[in-house]
C-alpha cells in the first residue's frame, strides 16, 4: 500500500510538470517529453490523455508543428499538496469556529475561510490518508453577545473612549447604569470581558460583554491612568476575576486517583508539580487569583486538599458546610 501512494504521489507530481512543461515549451513531442520526464511513449499519451478527461486540460496536437500545445494559452492547473498536518489544521479550524458562535467573530472566520477557499486551486491533492470526520469538537456552553456591544467596545477600546452601559452583575437580578474606561479586552475559555476603570466605583473593574446592555460610545477620551498595571489585577495563566490582592503561595495535595491527570497538564507557568510516594500529587503556583483558584479546586471535589494558603482553606470550609447544609435539609 505504502508503494502504490509513494507512485501516485510521484504520478501526481509528473502531472502538473508535464502541463508546465508543454505550456512553457514551444510545440514539445512525444519523444521530447519521454526524453525529457525519461518515461515511454505510452506513458506519455497517457498522461495527456489523463491531463485533458481530468483536469480538462485543452491540450491539442498541431500537425503543422508537430507538437502539443494549449487552445487556450492562459489554462493552469492549479493544484495544491496537503500534509497530515495541514490537512489536520484546516479541517480543524471550522469545528473551533463553533465556540465563537456568540460573537460577531464567527461571521469574520467564516468569510475568510471562504475567500481562502476561493484562493485554492480546483483541485487539492491530500497527502494523508487522514479523515477530519474521525474528529469531533465539544464546545462549552457560552453566552451570547450582541454584535453592537462585541463591535462598540473594541471600537471604544482603540480609540480611547468613555463608554455607558446597563450592566447586571451574576448575583443581580436587574442592570445597574454603569460609566467606564475601556482599556484591554479579555477572552477566557471562549467567555469574553473587558478590564478599565469604573466612574461608578472609581475604581479598575473586570465587565463581562455578555451582561451588558444598551451601550453607547460617549464623545470623551480618556488616558490610561499610569498606576494600571493589567498584571496586578489578572493572572493570565489562571483567570481574570478581578483581584487586587498580591500573588501568593498555592499549594494543594491531589490524590493518587487522579496523579496523571494533574501530572500530565501544565496549570500555570510558573508551577512546582511532583509526585509524592505514595502516590498523590504535590502542586503550587503563585497567583492572586484566589476566586478562580477557589472554584477550580472545588470541580475535583474529594480529590485535592488545599495545604495553602489559609483564606483558601477557610473558603472550601465555608463552602463544604454550606453544601452539607442544603443536602441535610434535602435527606
Amino acid at each position: 500500500m505504502e508503494t502504490v501512494n509513494r507512485e501516485d504521489k510521484v504520478k501526481t507530481l509528473r502531472l502538473l510538470q508535464l502541463a508546465e512543461f508543454i505550456r512553457t515549451e514551444n510545440y514539445p513531442n512525444a519523444p521530447k517529453i519521454g526524453k525529457h520526464f525519461e518515461i515511454s511513449r505510452s506513458t506519455v499519451m497517457r498522461d495527456i490523455e489523463f491531463l485533458q478527461t481530468r483536469y480538462n486540460a485543452p491540450i491539442e496536437y498541431d500537425y503543422d508543428h508537430k507538437g502539443y500545445y494549449y487552445t487556450d494559452p492562459t489554462f493552469m492547473i492549479k493544484s495544491v499538496m496537503l500534509s497530515e498536518g495541514e490537512l489536520f489544521t484546516v479541517s480543524t479550524l471550522m469545528p473551533l469556529m463553533e465556540q465563537y458562535k456568540n460573537t460577531p467573530l464567527e461571521a469574520t472566520f467564516r468569510s475568510i475561510m471562504n475567500k481562502m477557499v476561493e484562493m485554492m486551486p480546483n483541485k487539492v491533492e491530500v497527502d494523508s490518508s487522514f479523515n477530519a470526520s474521525n474528529v469531533q469538537f465539544i464546545k462549552d456552553p457560552l453566552p451570547e453577545i450582541s454584535e453592537q456591544i462585541f463591535n462598540s467596545i473594541f471600537e471604544a477600546t482603540r480609540a480611547g473612549k468613555t463608554i455607558s452601559f446597563n450592566y447586571r452583575s451574576i448575583s443581580k437580578q436587574g442592570y445597574i447604569p454603569r460609566t467606564f474606561d475601556p482599556y484591554k479586552v479579555l477572552c477566557q475559555k471562549g467567555n469574553w470581558y473587558v478590564i478599565g476603570y469604573c466612574h461608578l466605583h472609581e475604581r479598575f473593574n473586570v465587565y463581562a460583554l455578555s451582561r451588558m446592555k444598551d451601550l453607547a460610545i460617549l464623545d470623551v477620551t480618556f488616558e490610561i491612568k499610569p498606576e494600571f498595571n493589567i498584571k496586578n489585577y489578572i493572572d493570565p495563566e489562571f483567570g481574570i476575576w478581578l483581584s487586587e490582592q498580591k500573588p501568593e503561595k498555592i499549594e494543594l495535595l491531589f490524590s493518587s486517583e487522579i496523579n496523571t491527570y494533574i501530572l500530565e497538564r501544565t496549570w500555570h507557568v510558573n508551577q512546582e508539580c511532583h509526585q509524592n510516594d505514595d502516590g498523590s500529587v504535590y502542586l503550587s503556583f503563585m497567583s492572586n487569583q484566589l476566586e478562580e483558584t477557589f472554584h477550580w479546586v472545588m470541580s475535583f471535589g474529594s480529590e485535592v486538599q488545599v495545604l495553602n494558603p489559609p483564606e483558601l482553606k477557610n473558603k472550601i470550609k465555608e463552602e463544604v458546610t454550606k453544601l452539607t447544609s442544603i443536602y441535610k435539609s434535602i435527606c
